[in-house]
């Protein structure tokens, strides 16, 4: 019977073990790359001077122009990122409180055109 249970029990451990090694972890909703903030995908992220700490001010057009980086409705803050509700009950990433925004215009990661845009938009350094 010893026999038997050692041998579930090794069984269970490598099922276990190999479970957990195929998991991913869920990608960090920001990054530093190349002196920037990024992405998951690699994106830029800029903030918005019109906005204060933990509201956006960019909805609408704006919006469209300067996608939210949008969160889960279940993320949680990790260090300087916290999450904001948005006005449409959404939930954001926010930068020391600061909403964070791609632009519609960067083309491809590492792109930054958007940064110091009518000296109101800003890539976080």
């Amino acid at each position: 019977m010893y026999k038997t249970l050692a041998l579930a029990a090794s069984a269970a451990t490598v099922f276990i073990a190999s479970g957990c090694a195929n998991m991913s972890a869920p990608a960090a909703p920001a990054m530093l790359a190349n002196g920037a903030l990024v992405a998951p995908n690699g994106m830029t992220l800029y903030t918005f001077d019109k906005d204060t700490a933990g509201k956006s001010a960019c909805n609408g057009p704006c919006a469209t122009a300067w996608p939210p980086a949008m969160a889960e409705a279940d993320a949680k803050p990790a260090g300087d990122l916290s999450v904001i509700t948005r006005d449409d009950g959404s939930k954001q990433w926010a930068y020391k409180g600061k909403p964070l925004y791609t632009y519609s215009k960067d083309q491809k990661a590492g792109d930054a055109t958007g940064d110091n845009f009518k000296d109101m938009w800003h890539v976080i350094k």
